[in-house]
C-alpha cells in the first residue's frame, strides 16, 4: 500500500447496499478495507492505482476523504503481520544490535536505513505535488501499471542467484520504492523486481522488500498520530477492531503467499493482470 496515499473513508465502500443497517455497513466496510490493505501491501498490483480507478469508475470522490484513525489502524495491522512473518529475522537483528559491535545484523540494519532515504526525501519535499497525481489520473495509472507489469515480467525471467543485498543495491531498491509512490507503480512489485534484476537471491529480495517498508509504515503512523489520528472520537470501536484483524490476517496470508510465488518464479501472473488493468484504464481514459 502506498503510505503517502492519504486516508480511507470506510463508510463509503458499501453504502449503496440499502438493506443493511448503518452499523452493519460500517463493519463490512472496515472488513473490506482491511482485506484490501492486507492484500495490496504485499501483492504487486498497486493499491494506489486501483483506488484511482475505483474513484474514476464509481465517480465517487468520497473514497479519498479523511479517516485518519482507520488508516493508522490498518497500516499498523500490516506492519504487525510483516513482523510476525519475519519474527526470527527481526529478533536476530535486535539481538545483534544490542551486542554493540560490528556484525551482520548491524550491517543489515544500516542497509534498511539507507533504503528508506529516497522515500523519506520524496515524502518530505514533494508530498504536496504528489497529491495532485491522485485525482482520478487513470491515464497515468495505466502507463504506470504497464511499467509494473514489465518489471514483474522481466524479474520472473532473471537468473536464480545466491547474492545478498549490498549497500549500493539497498540504495537502488530504495529509489525504486520512492518511485512507487506514483499511482500504478506497485511498491512490492517495484522493490522485489528491482532486487531480482540486480541479481539478488529471490528469497532475500522478498525479505528485504517487506522489512524495508516497516520503518516507513511506523513513521507514517507516528506522523498521522501527531496530526491527531488518535484524538478522533469514536462511539463504536468495533469497525477499527474488525478492520485491524481483517488486515492483519489477510496480510499474514498475502505475505507468506508472495514469498512462495517469488521463489517459484510466478510473478508473470501478476504481470498479465497489470497489463489487463492498464489496458482498461487507458481505453476508459480515451472514451
Amino acid at each position: 500500500m502506498n503510505i503517502f496515499l492519504g486516508h480511507f473513508e470506510p463508510q463509503t465502500i458499501v453504502h449503496r447496499i440499502p438493506q443493511l443497517s448503518p452499523r452493519m455497513e460500517e463493519l463490512l466496510s472496515a472488513i473490506l478495507l482491511g482485506i484490501i490493505q492486507g492484500l495490496t501491501e504485499f501483492l504487486p498490483v498497486s493499491s494506489s492505482g486501483h483506488l484511482e480507478l475505483a474513484k474514476f469508475f464509481l465517480g465517487d470522490d468520497s473514497l479519498a476523504k479523511d479517516s485518519m484513525l482507520m488508516t493508522v489502524v490498518l497500516h499498523g495491522a500490516t506492519a504487525l503481520s510483516t513482523l510476525v512473518i519475519f519474527r526470527k529475522e527481526v529478533f536476530e537483528i535486535f539481538k545483534g544490535l544490542f551486542q554493540f559491535k560490528h556484525n551482520e545484523e548491524l550491517v543489515f540494519s544500516l542497509k534498511i536505513i539507507l533504503s528508506m532515504i529516497p522515500a523519506v526525501f520524496v515524502g518530505l519535499f514533494f508530498e504536496s505535488g504528489i497529491e495532485q497525481l491522485f485525482d482520478k489520473q487513470i491515464l497515468l495509472v495505466g502507463m504506470m501499471l504497464i511499467i509494473t507489469g514489465l518489471l514483474l515480467f522481466l524479474a520472473d525471467r532473471a537468473k536464480q542467484t545466491t547474492k545478498k543485498v549490498s549497500f549500493s543495491d539497498a540504495l537502488i531498491v530504495g529509489i525504486a520504492q520512492a518511485i512507487a509512490i506514483l499511482p500504478g507503480i506497485s511498491r512490492s512489485g517495484a522493490t522485489i523486481s528491482t532486487s531480482v534484476l540486480l541479481g539478488i537471491d529471490r528469497e532475500k529480495a522478498t525479505r528485504f522488500s517487506f522489512l524495508m517498508v516497516v520503518p516507513l509504515i511506523l513513521g507514517k503512523i507516528a506522523e498521522d498520530t501527531l496530526d491527531g489520528a488518535f484524538s478522533q472520537s469514536t462511539n463504536n470501536p468495533l469497525p477499527l477492531i474488525f478492520g485491524f484483524f481483517a488486515a492483519f490476517l489477510t496480510g499474514l496470508l498475502a505475505c507468506s503467499w508472495m514469498i512462495k510465488l517469488v521463489k517459484k518464479s510466478k510473478l508473470t501472473y501478476f504481470s498479465i493482470y497489470c497489463f489487463i488493468v492498464a489496458a482498461i484504464a487507458i481505453v476508459a481514459w480515451f472514451n
